[in-house]
């Protein structure tokens, strides 16, 4: 009977351990998602706070006309941290669409347009924060 009983406690260790490991893995993963998530929210609140500061530029570019640079770039700074932190395919999609959204704001700047459209920015950035929030 001895040999029974040892056997049973190793099989039941083996299974503790299996249980345990894939516990251990499954909150690992779980948790991965919950921070790429966060990372999500965050850098879609900071692109957030940069659109309304883009807006306010332009509203001011008369004044200042170095404000709208400085908030597309902020925008893009935000964008390269978003696109590198997901594999989420709608994630990357907005990020796509407010990247071409900045970069059309800046083209009509070059043109000469002291007062750009950037209502597709804003429609890009509304979406990303959509499909960052979970």
């Amino acid at each position: 009977m001895p040999a029974r009983s040892a056997s049973r406690r190793r099989r039941s260790t083996a299974a503790a351990t299996l249980a345990a490991v894939a516990l251990t893995a499954g909150l690992t993963t779980g948790c991965d998602a919950v921070d790429k998530a966060l990372d999500c929210v965050q850098t879609a609140d900071a692109i957030a706070d940069s659109v309304t500061e883009l807006q306010q530029a332009v509203e001011n570019a008369s004044n200042d006309p170095t404000q709208i640079d400085e908030s597309l770039g902020s925008i893009d700074k935000n964008l390269d941290k978003i696109g590198d932190k997901t594999d989420n395919a709608d994630v990357n999609k907005a990020v796509d669409d407010l990247n071409q959204a900045v970069g059309n704001v800046r083209t009509a700047i070059k043109n000469g347009d002291e007062t750009p459209d950037i209502s597709p920015v804003t429609d890009a950035a509304g979406e990303l924060t959509k499909v960052c929030t979970p």
